[in-house]
């Protein structure tokens, strides 16, 4: 297991059980009792738990990962949404995305199309997006126009938010939408973790002629701390095929075109 891998996963532990010992979690991962009083420390230099003696419990933080390790989570699933999402875009079209690791796997596929390539100095497509992490790989990609909200940038997910990003998203119209989640539910809606994440997804939404949510199936039937949107003003969800059947049939039920992959 690479480090990153197993600090990831150390995090979700903790988020599980809210207390971990270190002898007990080396043997779960095969390593050495050293490797994960090292891991802990430099988890616990960033602040996203507190060591203890002989452990470490949870903090706040622990529940809302940085973007870099969210990454190491559900990989192949994550690009198989992303690609079969990407697939939906059309050329000159206005395309909105929001922060996360999936819809960073969405612009990594759409810069990829060649079918998506402008003609002449016309783009093939516009990007408009609050992550700058997605702005930064696509910004050299000549077939995509970047349009970048402005904002305060949120160190946990490269997302900008603010009254300055709800200036520049008011003032323009989106053909479709990926909107990345921390949780969805069929009842309840669209979710993000930080309430100042949720305001501008839910503008994004808004300015939305069509929304396609993307998230891995362990993002489903759940909820979290801030609200993005109803889920009657989503109109499609690409997850993965080991996605709950329960819950695909329950956002089905909701009137939500539901793509697993």
């Amino acid at each position: 297991m690479a480090r990153h891998e197993r600090l990831s996963t150390l995090l979700d532990m903790l988020g599980q059980r809210e207390k971990i010992d270190v002898e007990d979690v080396a043997e779960e991962l095969d390593v050495s009792a050293a490797t994960i009083r090292r891991d802990l420390d430099h988890l616990a230099e960033q602040q996203l738990l507190t060591r203890t003696r002989g452990g470490a419990v949870a903090n706040d933080l622990a529940y809302d990962l940085p973007l870099r390790y969210k990454t190491a989570r559900h990989v192949p699933e994550k690009q198989r949404i992303s690609a079969a999402a990407a697939a939906m875009a059309e050329r000159g079209m206005a395309v909105g995305l929001n922060g996360g690791t999936t819809t960073a796997g969405v612009a990594r596929a759409l810069a990829i199309r060649s079918d998506l390539s402008g003609r002449g100095e016309a783009s093939g497509l516009t990007v408009v997006t609050n992550a700058l992490n997605i702005a930064h790989e696509l910004a050299v990609r000549p077939n995509v126009k970047i349009v970048v909200t402005g904002g305060v940038a949120r160190p946990q997910s490269f997302e900008l938010s603010g009254p300055l990003a709800t200036r520049v998203l008011s003032e323009l119209t989106i053909d479709l939408l990926f909107l990345g989640v921390d949780a969805f539910d069929p009842d309840a809606g669209a979710f993000a973790h930080h309430e100042g994440e949720a305001s501008i997804n839910r503008l994004m939404v808004e300015r939305a002629e069509r929304v396609v949510a993307v998230a891995d199936g362990s993002k489903l039937g759940r909820r979290a701390f801030a609200r993005i949107c109803q889920p009657g003003e989503v109109d499609v969800l690409v997850t993965d095929v080991d996605a709950e059947p329960a819950t695909v049939k329950a956002f089905e039920a909701a009137g939500i075109e539901v793509h697993t992959v």
